[in-house]
């Protein structure tokens, strides 16, 4: 086996493993996670300064990032260094499509969703520390910001599950 092919194994191994993960921790955040956090109101509030403090949004950004690099380095690798005539086949326009939302994802997480999630676990960890009940302003605020980071979360689930099927169909494109 030559030193490409052992490449092309690990750059496809850390582009599964990092979308797995990627894709796997949105949709359980947004379906399980964050709706029984906002159901459980004030008392979420620990679960989110505990997530904050784990550095969630860290570990999912760093998923995001492997996954993408990986993805580009392996087109490069694929389409043989050239990638202008490879990406007129199927195959080639559907990853890149894919590689497109991929990249697209990661941008939202970036700019929205991770300040607002940072954002929201400083929220709770002051609440916390303070012992007291959240103020009408701090409840107000927190509501605002779930509701940015339910918007922004669900734009990179659509984005990310368009990823999803474009990889998965590609090669028979």
């Amino acid at each position: 086996m030559g030193y490409l092919s052992v490449m092309i194994y690990v750059l496809r191994i850390l582009h599964i493993l990092s979308g797995a993960f990627w894709y796997g921790s949105l949709i359980f955040i947004m379906r399980f996670l964050m709706p029984s956090i906002r159901a459980a109101g004030a008392a979420g509030g620990p679960v989110m300064a505990q997530l904050n403090q784990r550095k969630l949004s860290l570990a999912m950004m760093g998923a995001a990032i492997v996954n993408v690099g990986a993805g580009i380095w392996l087109m490069f690798i694929v389409s043989g260094g050239s990638p202008g005539p490879w990406m007129r086949t199927g195959m080639g326009r559907t990853f890149a499509l894919g590689g497109s939302f991929a990249i697209v994802a990661l941008l939202v997480g970036m700019t929205v969703v991770a300040p607002v999630t940072r954002r929201m676990g400083t929220l709770a960890a002051t609440i916390g520390r303070r012992g007291a009940p959240p103020t009408p302003e701090e409840i107000a605020e927190m509501e605002r910001l779930q509701q940015r980071n339910a918007v922004g979360t669900a734009i990179i689930a659509v984005l990310l599950t368009l990823a999803v099927v474009a990889m998965a169909v590609a090669r028979y494109v």
